[in-house]
């Protein structure tokens, strides 16, 4: 009974903290082909389980590195401006290896920097017992391949929904960079600061796409 109420606990953490992961493939393939689209999708979401898997092991010591989360930040950030080029424009009808492998390298940096701040809190629920690490993320696999999917979807219906997509990613970004233990030991930021750059980073990751758009052909739909 014990096991069953902390596995049915850990897949609900999972599936709370797969939100994140969802979000980035779906916005990393929305620019793919139905074909692509699909395996894109497994290979993220199977991305995202491995890395957290493999994190969890090194948890406490890896959140205690300096500067780790800041970098981490930073590539969420400028992966944010990235995917809301690329998801902006109509999806193709094909695909080159360069664009599918492009989304994949997206998400795989993504699912590694955003896993880092969700390990811990796996680690504890889990209480270092690995078959409910591994039976919680086992679990969540399908949810992050039907969110990923169903987010894919939306957005080529309701295409404001990439601009919220990617500002919710640049509040991630902020949210890493703000919680770094450096950042913490030196300049102590308060919930209002964090409240303040946490806005300011999601306008500015809307804004800069939209400017980008605008100067150029990137946000025109592909043609190879």
């Amino acid at each position: 009974m014990h096991f069953l109420l902390s596995a049915l606990s850990l897949i609900l953490m999972d599936l709370l903290l797969a939100g994140d992961n969802a979000l980035v493939i779906a916005l990393a393939v929305r620019s793919l082909p139905a074909r692509e689209r699909r395996i894109g999708i497994a290979g993220g979401a199977t991305a995202a389980v491995v890395l957290r898997v493999g994190l969890t092991v090194v948890a406490a010591h890896v959140l205690t590195i300096h500067y780790l989360q800041i970098a981490g930040g930073l590539a969420i950030l400028w992966i944010a401006l990235k995917v809301l080029i690329d998801a902006s424009g109509e999806p193709s009808a094909t695909v080159s290896p360069k664009h599918f492998w492009q989304a994949i390298w997206y998400i795989m940096i993504a699912d590694l920097t955003m896993s880092i701040d969700n390990i811990l809190a796996i680690a504890g629920a889990s209480r270092g017992d690995y078959r409910l690490i591994l039976f919680g993320l086992a679990v969540s696999i399908p949810f992050v391949v039907f969110s990923s999917d169903l987010l894919s979807r939306l957005m080529d219906r309701f295409p404001v929904l990439i601009y919220i997509g990617a500002g919710l990613l640049g509040k991630v970004g902020g949210d890493m960079i703000l919680t770094d233990p450096f950042v913490v030991e030196t300049w102590h930021p308060t919930p209002l600061f964090r409240y303040l750059v946490d806005a300011a980073l999601v306008v500015a990751v809307i804004a800069a796409g939209r400017i980008i758009c605008r100067k150029g052909p990137r946000c025109e739909p592909r043609s190879e």
